[in-house]
């Protein structure tokens, strides 16, 4: 056999046609143009396959992609239409003259029946090659098998249903293991179940089909010549391997419901469709002597499988007095009904022909037509040639028909994604809806379309209805794009004033109080709808310009509201003076900005409230722009508007910590005009060092003086460390206070011995108390009594100052002896460091010839040395290297300039010692071993690795900052 081919036979055939499609002119309102590009391809195309057969075709299956056909009365030929090119070929063995009857393969593809007209049944599986019969079936002439697609696996057929020409239904099973000679029969087992009856008696069974519910339920659908038998149960559970003989058990005393004809074709077909494989039904044909009986599947309902039933008369021609149909297979919108020389194509929508493809007489009369599930092609044979339906975008043009019929729902949904036909389905569902005064609904659907929007908007109006046309415009702004800013203005503008004429037009009718409720809800949803916010904020100036001239206070408050317009609500409540309502907007949405602007008025008004709320916020608000409100609201002066100025700034100073000295010297002037307790302590509270106050120190001491407040002008006099001062104005207001002040120079002895000779003389003269003079003397150590001596007046005799006097002559005989214990111990200490300078100079140390320095590691002996008491020795020069870069900058110069005096100072010369007028060479300049004993004096004062000079090393980076980049370049 040759192989199949994917060609056109042009020249044997002729492709079919189904054409309705869309106009290829544009429509006017739509703004599409329908022009096509390119010629749409047939729905129904015909393709003959290259193959002439060896024999004469007597029966054809397909199923899963498997082609099944029978050639003569003994050649089984298989194809798997994936590898047609390896077509397979099985004897059935047959000596006698039995014919092949039918054949059945189920919806695997896997188990395959071969019915002869001998009343025997044969049986193979796809993947065997040898042909077995079936003995239990033997004497059943069988017309239809009932798959079972629950359970049916490519093994094992599961349960199934068999229909005879005796009108019987048996129930079965196949398996596709061999067992060898002795091994299982394929017929696991075949036992009667029912009989199928017509007012004749027994009738044959020509259709079968089974299906099983999500929920359990079972249907079976048999047909005879003039009946459609239902059987529904429910299987139990676990209940499956006994088939179906618990169903028809149901039946035994009374019959199943059925549909009846009474014309005879001589025989039926039942045909499903089934949108995916596995899947369930979703619609039957039923072809018999009446015509078509067409409906739905749906196998939720409790008492019938079937719904929504009618029948189409068979087209003109065809039917059991003129060409009978002999086969019909079903498709999602059409059935194709098989006569002897030609297929008809009827739409199951609206029953009309929509394809009538007629064949050659040189192939023969056409015998049968299947369908293949899997893929959804249509195979047709005659006895001596075999053709190929293809389906290609079967519902593209159903929605025409959907449209036609009024049915807009299904039509939009079989042209979602054609634009342009969605777009004439939504115009006419428009129309329709405005012709059926369903105005709402006309908007909904005008709004979805192209259609001019003049044109539109102009209708409504003419029916004056306003609420249609409001929910259009809403409609058509939810679709603009980001762009169309000025559309978008303009339907803001347009539904605010429909709405707020519509409102008006309502307001104060008792009658329609609930039509004005509703109306203001729409209304409210419009202006807070999150579709529209973004054209709403656009647009919000024009429509609280419409508000206003509507006088629409509550909407304008609403929508500033939400346009978060929290500024104009404030403004609106503070020009009716609801001033709580607005600081209730300010409260709620916590905008700084809004309190700095509201401030000054609403602390007229009510002042505690609006401190409240300054405090809930807390660190949120700038305490520095509230300012400019506290002052004002403050300057009359009384002391409640004081005390609410004074509690915030205290806040600020006391719990959020403020440093800012406006606010700081705010509070002061604030304690400073009727709060002297507390203006003393925040002074004393904020301390005493000038760089940690956060007030303006010469503002607060102008502040305090001109208020009278001296106690303060102290305080701030000793931050300030003017102590004269301090102490002459504390002298005015208490002497103790004077002489707190004067103890506070503590490292200045004359200062504070200066400030208490003030006290002295204010006690003196001022108060002429000599006791408490005596006194004042007393608290101070620095005082004598000769101090104080000259402010007494002369009448005074000394027997007041006999106790000061020996008092003084005492302290003066215990400070002799005090300096004259620490001359002797002084004496004692120059001794022994005499006798230790002494034990110095006879000290040594011991240098081996292997000692080494300990800054080079060279031998120690080479050049002149240092040795040090802690065991480091040094040649001179490593030493005066590691020295040199410790020393101080000016030590570093005085080390240059004894090395340069040193080199330039003539040698030593060999012979009796100079006399010391002769010692330095020349007159007045440093000898040479002077300059040598200054060197060492700079060099080697220390060990360098044990002195000083190490631990003030220790922060000293290890590579020279100036020197760093030409050390990482040596390393690199």
């Amino acid at each position: 056999m040759a192989s199949i081919l994917d060609e056109y036979e042009d020249s044997l055939s002729r492709s079919a046609v189904l054409q309705p499609s869309c106009p290829s002119v544009g429509i006017p309102h739509s703004g599409f143009v329908n022009a096509p590009l390119e010629k749409e391809a047939p729905i129904f195309t015909k393709q003959r396959i290259d193959f002439t057969p060896s024999d004469r075709i007597t029966s054809l299956v397909v199923s899963c992609n498997q082609l099944c056909m029978s050639l003569g009365k003994d050649t089984l030929l298989r194809i798997d239409l994936g590898k047609a090119n390896e077509p397979n070929h099985v004897e059935l063995g047959r000596k006698d003259e039995a014919k092949v009857h039918k054949m059945f393969l189920d919806h695997t593809g896997s188990h395959l029946l071969i019915a002869l007209s001998s009343t025997e049944v044969l049986y193979i599986n796809r993947n065997g090659q040898k042909v077995r019969p079936l003995a239990r079936w033997k004497g059943q002439l069988v017309e239809s098998v009932g798959w079972n697609k629950a359970l049916g696996t490519e093994s094992s057929t599961g349960p199934i249903l068999v229909g005879t020409a005796q009108g019987q239904i048996f129930e079965a099973e196949l398996s596709a293991s061999e067992g060898g000679l002795f091994g299982p029969a394929p017929d696991l087992y075949f036992r009667p179940l029912y009989v199928l009856m017509e007012e004749g008696g027994p009738a044959p069974v020509c259709s079968i089909e089974t299906e099983r519910g999500l929920d359990g339920r079972c249907f079976v659908i048999a047909t005879t010549r003039q009946r459609l038998f239902q059987f529904t149960g429910r299987v139990a559970e676990g209940a499956e391997i006994q088939g179906f003989s618990g169903l028809f058990a149901t039946y035994t005393d009374h019959p199943p419901p059925f549909r009846e004809f009474p014309s005879n074709l001589g025989y039926s077909e039942l045909a499903f469709y089934t949108p995916k494989l596995r899947s369930a039904p979703r619609a039957f044909a039923w072809m018999m002597g009446d015509g078509v009986l067409y409906g739905a599947l749906d196998c939720g309902r409790p008492d019938s499988l079937l719904s929504e039933e009618r029948v189409w008369d068979y087209p003109p021609g065809v039917g059991p007095g003129a060409s009978p149909p002999l086969a019909i297979v079903l498709t999602q919108f059409h059935f194709l009904l098989l006569l002897a020389d030609r297929v008809e194509a009827v739409c199951t929508l609206t029953g009309q022909v929509v394809l009538r493809d007629h064949f050659l007489e040189k192939f023969g009369p056409l015998r049968h037509m299947v369908k293949d599930s899997s893929t959804g092609h249509l195979w047709a044979h005659t006895e001596r040639a075999v053709f190929r339906y293809h389906v290609q975008r079967e519902a593209r043009d159903v929605w025409r028909t959907y449209l036609d019929m009024n049915r807009f729902d299904l039509a939009k949904e079989y042209c979602r994604e054609r634009p342009d036909c969605l777009d004439t389905v939504l115009a006419r569902e428009a129309d329709f809806c405005f012709r059926q005064r369903r105005y709402v609904e006309s908007a909904r659907c005008y709004a979805l379309t192209q259609s001019y929007f003049e044109e539109i908007a102009l209708k409504f109006l003419e029916v004056r209805q306003e609420e249609a046309l409001a929910e259009f415009l809403q409609r058509k702004l939810a679709g603009l794009k980001p762009t169309e800013r000025t559309q978008a203005t303009l339907l803001t503008a347009w539904l605010t004033e429909l709405y707020l004429s519509r409102l008006g037009a309502l307001q104060g009718d008792a009658d329609s109080l609930p039509l004005y409720r509703e109306t203001r809800e729409r209304f409210r949803d419009f202006l807070s709808s999150p579709r529209n916010k973004e054209w709403l904020f656009a647009s919000r100036a024009s429509i609280h310009e419409l508000l206003a001239s509507h006088g629409d206070t509550e909407h304008m408050v609403y929508f500033a509201v939400i346009m978060q317009d929290y500024e104009r609500v404030v403004a609106y409540h503070c020009q009716h003076e609801a001033y709580e309502e607005a600081l209730a907007v300010l409260s709620r949405h916590h905008d700084p900005q809004l309190f700095y602007k509201f401030s000054p008025i609403l602390i007229r008004h009510i002042p505690r409230q609006l401190v409240d709320a300054w405090i809930e916020l807390g660190s949120r608000l700038d305490a520095r722009q509230l300012i400019p409100a506290l002052v004002n609201y403050s300057q009359g002066g009384e002391a409640q508007q004081v005390s609410q100025a004074i509690r915030y700034m205290e806040f600020c100073v006391n719990v959020l910590g403020e440093t800012e000295q406006a606010i700081h010297n705010y509070l002061l002037s604030l304690y400073a005009r009727g709060q002297a307790a507390s203006l003393l302590a925040y002074l004393e509270q904020a301390g005493t060092s000038p760089h940690r106050v956060h007030y303006d120190l010469k503002y607060a001491l102008r502040l305090c003086a001109e208020h009278g407040h001296h106690r303060a002008c102290v305080h701030v006099y000793k931050v300030l460390e003017f102590y004269e001062e301090a102490v002459d104005l504390a002298l005015q207001v208490d002497v103790d206070l004077a002489k707190q002040c004067a103890d506070l120079p503590e490292e200045d002895e004359e200062l504070r011995k200066k400030l208490w000779l003030k006290i002295a003389r204010h006690v003196v003269q001022e108060e002429e108390d000599v006791k408490t003079a005596m006194a004042c003397l007393a608290s101070c150590p620095l005082l004598k009594i000769e101090d104080v001596l000259p402010f007494f007046p002369d009448f005074v005799t000394i027997d007041h100052f006999k106790e000061a006097i020996c008092s003084s002559l005492q302290a003066y005989n215990r400070h002799i002896d005090e300096l004259q214990r620490e001359m002797e111990e002084a004496t004692a200490s120059a001794q022994r460091i005499r006798r230790d300078l002494q034990e110095l100079r006879g000290r040594y140390g011991t240098v081996e010839p292997q000692d080494k320095c300990s800054a080079c590691d060279f031998p120690l002996l080479n050049r002149p040395f240092y040795v040090f008491l802690c065991g480091h020795m040094f040649h001179a020069d490593c030493l005066l290297q590691a020295v040199r870069p410790g020393l101080p900058a000016y030590k570093q110069a005085r080390l240059e300039e004894l090395q340069r005096k040193l080199g330039s100072a003539p040698p030593p010369t060999k012979g009796p010692p100079r006399t010391k007028e002769g010692e330095g060479g020349t007159a007045g300049a440093p000898s040479r071993e002077q300059l040598k004993a200054d060197l060492d004096e700079l060099v080697a004062a220390e060990c360098v690795y044990c002195g000083e000079l190490m631990i003030r090393s220790i922060d000293r980076p290890f590579i020279d900052p100036l020197r760093y980049e030409e050390e990482h370049q040596s390393w690199l």
